[in-house]
């Protein structure tokens, strides 16, 4: 178990007083059998009610409605975890997803039917076409995702990007570039092309960068597994998850789960200045 404190500011300045509509966030750390929050404190100005739910996927979501107008607004989360996460090989498939192509049991296949629709079903010639070009004919199901996993880390180069939303697979194919969102939203219609239950996750990375606050949130991808369940992979990087990474929040649709949205009303938003940060430490 590794003890580690999140601290993560996002601050919007504005030329002049704005109206802020209502913002979404998703801050909080999903808890589990290998996460547990210890504690957990989020500071927002100007003034504003907090409302708490899950939404769909059981994300935690917080609803921020602001009471008064501003030329700055300020969200700081600072959560403590205990994070048990088991070793990224410790798994056993079930016998019959050993080897691939394979079908879910029937019993699970009606809820992991939207997790197989492809989000871009316009690129799936694309994907079709890059996919045969990697030689994954006859592999094992895990091996398969383990290559296709270290493809994408090394094929393409790693770009950052300010951008709100993701590329298409189709432009992170043509370009060989893109952010972490960008190589997970590759991954995640690949697998679905091939016919595996894929989604989303948003979440934190404990590396170097984050231990001096460095970096903003980060983006992989879960596969359904039989005999494991939703298993980690981290396309940027081309490892399978562990201790590292912290989810906050998954998806259908990589478009969906920014840790932080919502609107104004003011003056041009091509005046608007942002400032993130996210700093782990254990």
């Amino acid at each position: 178990m590794q003890r580690l404190r999140i601290t993560h500011l996002t601050e919007y300045f504005f030329p002049t007083r704005v109206t802020l509509n209502q913002h979404r966030l998703l801050l909080r750390p999903r808890e589990g059998h290998d996460v547990r929050i210890e504690s957990s404190r989020l500071r927002i100005t100007p003034a504003c009610r907090i409302k708490w739910q899950r939404d769909v996927f059981d994300n935690s979501l917080a609803l921020v409605n602001f009471q008064e107008p501003s030329n700055k607004l300020t969200i700081a989360s600072e959560v403590v975890i205990q994070h048990y996460a088991p070793e990224p090989y410790d798994f056993l498939l079930e016998g019959y997803a050993v080897n691939f192509p394979f079908r879910y049991a029937l019993g699970e296949q009606s809820d992991l039917a939207p997790f197989q629709r492809l989000v871009f079903i316009d690129n799936q010639q694309v994907i079709n076409n890059w996919l045969q070009s990697l030689g994954l004919q006859g592999m094992q199901t895990f091996a398969l995702l383990v290559r296709l996993n270290q493809m994408i880390s090394q094929q393409f180069c790693y770009r950052a990007r300010e951008e709100s939303g993701v590329q298409s697979p189709a432009q992170t194919l043509l370009l060989r570039s893109g952010s972490c969102r960008d190589y997970a939203t590759l991954f995640i219609e690949s697998c679905r092309c091939l016919g595996l239950a894929s989604r989303f996750v948003s979440g934190y990375l404990h590396a170097q960068a984050t231990e001096v606050g460095n970096a903003t949130t980060h983006a992989w991808v879960e596969i359904y597994l039989p005999g494991t369940g939703w298993k980690g992979f981290d396309p940027t990087s081309g490892e399978v998850t562990g201790n590292r990474h912290i989810a906050v929040a998954v998806a259908r649709d990589p478009e969906t789960v920014p840790p932080v949205s919502g609107s104004f009303i003011g003056t041009d938003a091509a005046m608007l200045q942002v400032n993130v940060q996210v700093n782990l430490l254990a």
